[in-house]
């Protein structure tokens, strides 16, 4: 390799035709004769599924290849590793072997780095091999898509070793407009820069179900070779890969043994044909009536598994139903086996990522499940190996959570912002009449009536997170020159996956205002907060008050009396009162804060303080059949961080007009001796009756999750004194549970069981 000067001098070497980069050591070593040139190094990304410019770490060293460990692991160590590799710098890093755990030695601990070494010999670490670590904390590397100007190595996936990056279905049935999903197809391989074909010599249903989970199906069925034989005949293929040998637990077909065709494989396969796989698609995706039928029937009762707090479809918190209450898992021991096990209960594909450390939110209420240990092959997370919790095993700061692989569907192209500062805002555009060949036509939607859960859609469609603001008029630069509006009349209900499946007004416009300015827009965020109620708190804390009118005008001022009491001989008499207090929690991942600005808040004299919001809370009095016999409603009169978590400091307090929010982490509290921190019951016959309480009520600020936003109780009123029990978040029971609870037939005396 030709010799080295002085010993602490760095050299670099790349060698020309090479896709691996070397890198002079630079260790420094003490000046000798006999000593020969400090051993090459040299880096490469590895793992599975990934693109080009991430992976996992690796580097060889001593003529042995190794990993990194990610403890105490940063992003200026990842831009150090990055220009390794060829690219300018690094945008993100990963951690927990997400890239697949890779084999041989740990070289590298504690790596700390302070961003503008050249090599990553020149940070500090544990020396080489020395390592606590276990493959399981491998460290990744996620680079900015931009190379270094000359760099020759391209850092290419192992494409002539033992990688596959890229799979799709290409199908072959001809038809005009064919409907997405697509689930059938010829298997390909993406190869230089086109597509390659799998020789189906061995082919069976464990490498389908593995294809299929890629392409977001939950399982695969059996293929009409005949017709595919007939048509590869007629075609000229170029096999890549044959002797493909998976078992059906997979998440990547890069996992599966295999090998490749060398050099001219257009003779390739013999007596096979290419891999043919046809999938079968979960309820959500399927299209026609007859396998909306079977899904159904498949479907019949409570699923006892869920996903909450995610942005995307096929992503989220996982929550599971042991008895009659929904829980969490602990993320102990979790990994792509089980997190693939829920995907395909959930009808999606294989799992993307199996996600640790409440990456989506915490939950509320029980951990049900820890150390769950799938082989991959369940139908049900429930026939899993694991562990009961015990208290001091797992909180909810460790909730698991999943993203699945979801069948592509196209209603990304249907949709796109125009005229905002960053990709992430702009005025809606939709397009119109794209199909059977013609060109779509792009317009505006109508603003009127656009809010919080339409923007939620849109975001969604658009790939872009969550909503942070659903805008009825928009200032943006006309960047496309549209001026039409085409869609008028959206309402969603805020699941939908394309504001094609809202409710408008069809092909009847109907929009007060055309012009542009009145088009709708919305502001995109990769995080939302997500509000709750601590329910327990509203049971210990509620009583009854009789409060003299004359200690109510303020109250009577801003409403939070029931509208008899205009009625009354003020200020003679009084009002009766149910009192709780409430503490409301921010269990999302960004701070909830209102949505005026500090310039349109509304200084109330009467109680000397500004609201931030005009409704932050209803509080009503229900029937057992839902009829409302008693509302009071709450303004933000103060939104701020009362208390916190361990680690988590406030940021929001409302003191000399002060910025208002609740941090992620914190809660709010507001106490029962409050003005307005109740319900007038002055009217109220007793009986049984449910008490209810709806944060945000009104869609006013975006959240991860609004199902969770009410909090329900059972209540007795004798007329003198009330009973208040039973008190839980919405979505927390089974809907069994739930309807015995609506169905509840009233206290007999004051034993509450």
């Amino acid at each position: 390799m030709g010799g080295c000067g002085a010993w602490a001098r760095r050299e670099l070497l790349v060698v020309l035709g090479s896709v691996w980069l070397w890198v002079g050591s630079a260790q420094p070593t003490p000046p000798g004769p006999t000593r020969g040139p400090a051993p090459p190094l040299r880096f490469r990304l590895a793992g599975y599924p990934r693109k080009h410019n991430e992976g996992r770490v690796e580097v060889f060293y001593n003529d042995e290849w190794g990993t990194v460990c990610d403890d105490d692991f940063t992003l200026a160590n990842a831009h150090v590793l990055c220009r390794h590799l060829g690219f300018v710098a690094a945008t993100g890093w990963a951690h927990s072997a997400k890239y697949g755990k890779g084999v041989g030695r740990i070289w590298l601990d504690n790596v700390n780095c302070a961003g503008g070494e050249k090599s990553i010999v020149d940070c500090r670490h544990r020396g080489w091999g020395n390592s606590d670590c276990s493959h399981e904390e491998d460290a990744g590397v996620i680079c900015k898509d931009e190379r270094i100007p000359g760099f020759k190595d391209s850092n290419v996936i192992e494409t002539e070793q033992s990688h596959v990056e890229e799979v799709r279905l290409r199908p072959v049935v001809a038809g005009g407009r064919r409907q997405l999903p697509e689930t059938e197809g010829i298997v390909e391989v993406r190869y230089k820069d086109g597509w390659a074909q799998i020789c189906d010599q061995g082919w069976g249903g464990q490498n389908s179900r593995v294809v299929c989970g890629m392409m977001g199906f939950p399982g695969e069925k059996k293929v009409n070779r005949n017709f595919y034989k007939l048509f590869s005949e007629r075609q000229q293929l170029r096999y890549r890969l044959h002797s493909v040998s998976c078992t059906g637990t997979e998440v990547h077909l890069s996992m599966c043994a295999f090998e490749f065709y060398r050099g001219n494989a257009s003779a390739a396969c013999g007596a096979g044909m290419p891999a043919v796989v046809s999938c079968v698609p979960g309820p959500l995706f399927a299209t026609g009536s007859a396998h909306k039928k079977k899904q159904r029937q498949q479907q019949q009762g409570q699923p006892r598994i869920r996903l909450k707090g995610g942005a995307k479809v096929g992503e989220g918190r996982v929550e599971v139903l042991r008895g009659s209450e929904w829980g969490t898992i602990c993320d102990d021991r979790w990994n792509l086996l089980s997190a693939s096990v829920v995907c395909r209960e959930l009808g999606f594909g294989s799992a993307k990522e199996a996600l640790t450390g409440a990456r989506m939110g915490q939950g509320t209420g029980p951990v049900h499940m820890n150390e769950v240990q799938c082989l991959g092959t369940e139908k049900s997370l429930w026939s899993c190996p694991f562990k009961n919790i015990t208290q001091e095993d797992c909180k909810h700061s460790e909730d698991a959570a999943v993203r699945c692989n979801v069948p592509y569907t196209g209603y990304e192209n249907l949709i796109r912002l125009s005229g905002g500062r960053s990709r992430f805002e702009g005025r809606v555009e939709v397009a119109v009449g794209a199909g059977d060949g013609d060109r779509p036509r792009w317009g505006l939607v109508c603003g009127e009536g656009w809010g919080t859960l339409e923007a939620m859609v849109a975001c969604r469609q658009l790939g872009l997170g969550f909503a942070n603001h659903g805008l009825q008029e928009t200032w943006y630069w006309d960047a496309s020159n549209v001026t039409e509006m085409v869609l008028s009349g959206v309402k969603c209900a805020g699941h939908e996956l394309s504001l094609s499946h809202c409710q408008h007004h069809g092909s009847g416009l109907s929009c007060r205002n055309t012009g542009t300015r009145f088009a709708a827009g919305v502001i995109c965020s990769e995080t939302a907060s997500d509000l709750l109620l601590h329910a327990p708190l509203v049971q210990e804390t509620a009583y009854i008050e009789d409060r003299p009118l004359h200690m109510l005008y303020c109250a009577a001022e801003e409403n939070c009396l029931s509208s008899s009491a205009r009625l009354a001989n003020w200020p003679y008499g009084h009002r009766r009162l149910l009192r709780f207090s409430s503490q409301i929690h921010n269990n999302g991942r960004a701070d909830f804060r209102p949505k005026a600005g500090r310039h349109s808040w509304v200084w109330h004299e009467c109680h000397r303080h500004y609201h931030s919001m005009d409704i932050f809370t209803h509080y009503d009095i229900l029937t057992p059949n839902g009829t409302k016999v008693a509302e009071g409603h709450k303004a933000s009169f103060c939104l701020e961080d009362t208390e916190c978590e361990e680690d988590v400091a406030k940021r929001y307090e409302c003191a000399n007009f002060g910025e208002q929010g609740i941090t992620v982490g914190c809660w709010d509290l507001y106490r029962h001796d409050i003005d307005c921190q109740w319900i007038d019951i002055t009217d109220v016959k007793p009986g049984n009756y449910i008490l209810q309480v709806i944060i945000n009520p009104n869609f006013e600020v975006a959240e991860s999750d609004f199902t969770n936003n009410a909090m329900k109780c059972n209540c007795k009123y004798d007329g003198h004194r009330i009973w208040v029990h039973s008190c839980h978040i919405g979505d927390a029971l089974s809907e069994e549970a739930s309807r015995r609870f609506e169905q509840y037939p009233g206290q007999l005396n004051n034993q509450i069981s």
